[in-house]
């Protein structure tokens, strides 16, 4: 069974995601750290993210596993590394890149449709897996995310201000609605969910109880 969960960067969607394929007890699928991976992968090249032939050129080197919370470029741990703000950047500019986007998008499948996953992304239930018994799309207020996002840097030792991060969001939203490949939509059967003012645990227990009582579990 597949749980997809969509939505924009900061808006919580990757706590709730990993939270609540704890609590089904199903595989969690991080996409997004995904793209990271190459847009990492790119910038140690010495190729812009947002020059397509230099980051195709990149993919056939680029081997991308994601063990349990862990992701491993080439057998190496970037989990830390792919959090880095300039390749956070990056993995917006890389998944505007159709030959990325072709390259990734098998890789979720497979590794979605070993076991019951919880799949967590901007086009998991649009693209990726359209067919999905459950699909949520999680957001919250941009001025929100922007705190959000700000805190999280700061606890990483990251210089960073609420505004700078409400610029980058707002680009990020931007570049992610904009591209013409499987860019950011809310899917038209997902239940909308808005994180803003809400604990992680009160969003969780709304997700859980819209899983089990559709699928009876």
């Amino acid at each position: 069974m597949i749980v997809t969960i969509d939505g924009p960067a900061a808006s919580g969607k990757g706590t709730v995601a990993r939270a609540l394929a704890a609590r089904l007890g199903f595989a969690y699928l991080d996409t997004g750290a995904m793209y990271r991976a190459v847009a990492l992968a790119a910038l140690r090249r010495g190729a812009a993210c947002d020059d397509g032939p230099a980051v195709e050129a990149v993919l056939p080197d680029v081997h991308v596993e994601m063990p349990p919370d862990r992701v491993l470029l080439n057998g190496e741990d970037v989990t830390e590394a792919v959090r880095a703000p300039a390749v956070s950047r990056g993995a917006s500019q890389v998944a505007a890149v159709p030959a990325v986007r072709a390259f990734l998008v098998p890789q979720q499948r497979r590794i979605g449709l070993e076991r019951d996953t919880v799949s967590e992304g901007r086009d998991q239930g649009t693209v990726v897996f359209p067919d999905a018994p459950v699909k949520f799309f999680v957001t919250a207020d941009v001025r929100v995310r922007a705190e959000r996002r700000c805190q999280e840097l700061r606890a990483r030792g990251v210089d960073t201000t609420p505004e700078r991060e409400l610029a980058e969001l707002v680009e990020r939203d931007r570049r992610d609605s904009g591209r013409a490949d499987g860019p950011l939509r809310r899917p038209p059967d997902a239940v909308v969910v808005d994180t803003s003012g809400r604990t992680a645990g009160e969003v969780v227990d709304e997700l859980e109880a819209v899983v089990r009582g559709l699928v009876g579990r």
